[in-house]
């Protein structure tokens, strides 16, 4: 049996940093666990455009196809802003995305009750609260053509087009219903059908899949902007949110603010089986690249080890693992350590990002 393998992209900012964090904990996994993965690591981003002049070298591409998961740290910065659109660090994310056919997305905004006052909802609106927004990712109006920017007249018009295909909705759709039926079994599609003909089909596409295949799952639909106004109001009455990938962008961060801090959020980027039966998969915190305050210590690494969480859970088939990592996480939080951008008081002291990696190893020590 040959190990699972692992394709790390650290990224840019503080994405190395917190890789390096999330490197450690998959070493104690290895050493008290058992789970040996086979890793390697390359260049996306920023980085990779710096040594190739390209956001995402081929061969890095190619090597994501064959990997069992790829794990990405952030991508981005200031320094990049006056690049061409075409070599933007995003656009390696977004390659990524595409090749790999990831078309679920994956966003859990779970609020670990040491940190329900952190949000700035009132506590008993997201104490407990663990609801998973899914994203299509591969279509929409961020890949549909015609886009540009041209010349209609006497000025300049910006051309975005929203597309989604039957086929597109519907797996995106099945992937929803499937989650559903392993946590509440509840889905809420989220769409603008009263003025977009997209959401229309969206709406329509969603009804079919759930009345041909899923009706044990119980399934309602929203306006998205009505889903955003709901999400602020009581976000506990939902359990799995499927939308299309603007409204998912739009949504999943503002379910994440709901947990008081985009630090401590991860997310899975799924497609179909591949030969050996796991997903094609790709995971990475929800948080950017932070050039802010990258390399002084001060990152968050949370998000990025549950996203190995994840890993653990939705591509190697070990959710106890998973969950062991998950609990590891809560219990550090419960004995009030903090990163910087947890820290809510005057006065306290936070954590640097190896202090944090440290207490979490801890954790998992204690769990055995």
């Amino acid at each position: 049996m040959t190990n699972p393998s692992l394709l790390i992209l650290p990224g840019d900012g503080i994405g190395p940093e917190v890789m390096d964090q999330v490197k450690r904990v998959i070493e104690w996994y290895g050493a008290r666990r058992g789970l040996a993965f086979d890793i390697s690591e390359d260049l996306v981003g920023g980085a990779a455009y710096d040594a190739h002049g390209t956001p995402l070298h081929d061969d890095t591409m190619a090597r994501a196809q064959e990997v069992d998961a790829v794990l990405l740290g952030a991508v981005g910065g200031p320094k990049y802003d006056k690049l061409d659109f075409s070599v933007k660090p995003e656009r390696g994310l977004l390659r990524l995305r595409k090749e790999m056919d990831l078309f679920s997305n994956l966003r859990p905004a779970q609020c670990f009750d040491a940190l329900a006052d952190f949000s700035s909802l009132k506590k008993d609106v997201v104490a407990g609260l663990d609801i998973m927004i899914i994203r299509e990712l591969t279509s929409g109006v961020y890949f549909g053509e015609p886009r540009g920017i041209f010349e209609e007249g006497n000025e300049r018009v910006g051309i975005n087009t929203q597309r989604y295909t039957e086929s597109e909705i519907a797996r995106v759709a099945r992937s929803a219903f499937e989650l559903a039926r392993k946590r509440g079994n509840k889905v809420c599609s989220m769409e603008k059908a009263n003025v977009m003909e997209s959401g229309i089909l969206w709406r329509d596409v969603v009804t079919e899949v759930h009345q041909a295949e899923y009706q044990d799952v119980e399934l309602s639909h929203m306006y998205a902007d009505a889903g955003a106004m709901q999400l602020t109001r009581w976000p506990k009455q939902f359990d799995v949110i499927v939308t299309d990938n603007l409204f998912g962008d739009l949504l999943s961060d503002l379910a994440a603010m709901l947990t008081g801090s985009l630090g401590m959020l991860p997310s899975a980027s799924l497609g179909a089986p591949m030969a050996n039966g796991r997903p094609k998969a790709l995971y990475e915190p929800v948080h950017g690249s932070a050039p802010d305050i990258a390399g002084q210590g001060k990152a968050n690494p949370i998000a990025c080890i549950l996203s190995f969480a994840m890993a653990l859970r939705y591509s190697f088939d070990q959710g106890d693992e998973a969950t062991r990592l998950e609990q590891a996480v809560e219990r550090v939080l419960a004995d009030g350590l903090r990163t910087a951008d947890l820290l809510g008081e005057e006065g306290a002291t936070p954590v640097s990002t190896v202090q944090m990696g440290d207490a979490i190893l801890a954790a998992l020590d204690a769990s055995l």
